[in-house]
């Protein structure tokens, strides 16, 4: 595939779902994957100014998980998602939220040549308001079910897997 593709986790309070994200973008050969606000993130060598206590549990977690896609998925921490999203677009790189939204439109319609960041949002929340303003495009994976929504990661991967394959 010549386009890449990234995925932005933006706020996640699951480690364990960001395992899960690192081993599904390491899986499908995702370009980075920026792990942004609150998510968490696996150790770093060298400047990581958390407690070294929470940043062994945070690891362990993440680990649990992403059966050690953490030391092979690029991977990038980032606090002000805003910012990145900014960066990415004026790369021309098409920033493309997973979110329910009146003004999304089903992920099976999006097409795209450009590289693709896809952004997720917050495990209850989703993805920020302010953010889903200055994405590219909104889109969404519909929901035949009674239930109203997918796991973040799960979700993730549906999408990053269709972003991979289904597009010509």
């Amino acid at each position: 595939m010549s386009r890449k593709l990234y995925l932005i986790a933006d706020n996640l309070r699951s480690a364990h779902n960001v395992g899960a994200l690192l081993r599904v973008a390491e899986g499908l050969g995702i370009s980075k994957v920026f792990l942004c606000g609150i998510s968490p993130f696996p150790k770093v060598s060298k400047g990581d100014e958390r407690p070294p206590y929470l940043v062994e549990k945070i690891n362990r977690r993440i680990a649990k998980t992403s059966l050690g896609a953490e030391l092979t998925q690029p991977w990038e921490y980032q606090s002000d998602v805003k910012k990145l999203v900014n960066i990415l677009k004026s790369q021309g790189i098409k920033v493309v939220a997973l979110e329910q939204n009146p003004a999304s439109t089903p992920l099976s319609k999006f097409k795209s040549s450009k590289d693709v960041a896809l952004i997720v949002g917050n495990e209850v929340s989703g993805v920020d308001p302010e953010i889903l303003k200055i994405c590219t495009k909104i889109v969404e994976i519909p929901m035949l079910g009674q239930k109203e929504s997918f796991n973040v990661s799960t979700a993730a991967a549906m999408a990053l897997y269709y972003l991979t394959y289904g597009i010509v």
